[in-house]
């Protein structure tokens, strides 16, 4: 009996060890909602692209982020050394229960849904198509990134991939977003194993965050560090300015009073938005809206109304998919 209540208790003591490494490796699940704001983003500024620094660096976009004491930042679009055979799904602003939600990128196997958003540089709204992995290596599409091809010899050009794809929106759904919804195929590669942003796209969102020139109520929709060639490094010769995607227009409430609830079904609370979920570290949840709970799927609420963004966008046109 003491012998069966001892193999008893060692089991337990297996179990309560290997369900926390469990719970914390990548998920195949969408990760959850990183925050919820009252008005919509600026629309996107118009950049041009430093040169990839070197082999394995991934070009990520641009976007802006959310702080509840200043509203929405600039954190520069950046090259980052990607995780071997790991593609990046940006994260986007998405409409949805009357607010505005970001969803956080990620690293996987295939590029998911990212909201119809043309990031640009190969983002022009659905897929990637600034290069490839061919076993351990990565390979650039020249036609759609700048590579410097004396150091990078991985390279190639397909032109038949670049569509000329102008808007400037910075968010999908609502009043003026995207129209925009996953297909089958996206919903598919949302459901594989992908991994949150690395550290040093967390570091770099950060660092974004201190600097008050990154804040749209300061730059107006124009950030002097538009992109960068790494990670962090917001001076020197690799770093790029902007113009305004469209005109800018200061929000009608304050930083605290457009922050809100998360939609139902979403986890979210944190005081800034970012690539991953701060409080919840890497975790990973099927917290994205599915195809039928999708923004442009929502039955219409006329308690609902999207207020004002700060820059009311009519699906400008963005410069073409480079």
């Amino acid at each position: 009996m003491k012998l069966h209540r001892a193999v008893h208790f060692l089991a337990l003591g297996l179990l309560l060890l290997i369900l926390p490494a469990a719970l914390s490796t990548p998920s195949s699940a969408q990760i959850a909602v990183g925050i919820s704001v009252r008005f919509g983003p600026p629309a996107l500024p118009i950049y041009d692209q430093p040169l990839c620094p070197g082999p394995g660096y991934l070009w990520t976009p641009g976007y802006w982020a959310w702080d509840d004491d200043d509203g929405y930042y600039w954190v520069p679009g950046t090259w980052v050394v990607a995780p071997v055979g790991l593609l990046w799904t940006p994260g986007y602003w998405g409409w949805v229960g009357g607010v505005y939600s970001w969803y956080p990128g990620y690293w996987g196997p295939q590029v998911g849904f990212y909201g119809g958003i043309n990031y640009g540089w190969g983002y022009g709204g659905v897929g990637f198509v600034g290069g490839e992995w061919r076993g351990g290596a990565f390979f650039y599409n020249t036609a759609v990134v700048h590579v410097n091809t004396v150091s990078v010899t991985n390279v190639y050009v397909n032109r038949t991939v670049i569509v000329n794809n102008e808007s400037h929106v910075a968010f999908n759904g609502g009043e003026g977003g995207v129209v925009a919804r996953p297909t089958a195929q996206e919903e598919a590669y949302a459901r594989e194993p992908h991994q949150p942003a690395i550290a040093a796209q967390v570091q770099h969102e950060h660092a974004a965050g201190q600097n008050r020139a990154n804040f749209a109520s300061q730059n107006h929709g124009a950030p002097a560090v538009a992109a960068t060639a790494r990670p962090g490094e917001f001076s020197g010769k690799g770093v790029v300015g902007a113009k305004a995607g469209a005109p800018y227009h200061a929000p009608a409430m304050s930083p605290r009073e457009a922050r809100a609830p998360a939609p139902a079904g979403s986890k979210g609370g944190e005081s800034r938005s970012g690539q991953m979920n701060r409080e919840g570290g890497n975790r990973t949840e099927n917290n994205r809206p599915r195809n039928e709970e999708h923004p442009q799927n929502a039955k219409p609420n006329k308690q609902s109304k999207p207020p004002k963004q700060e820059n009311p966008p009519k699906e400008e046109k963005h410069e073409k998919d480079r």
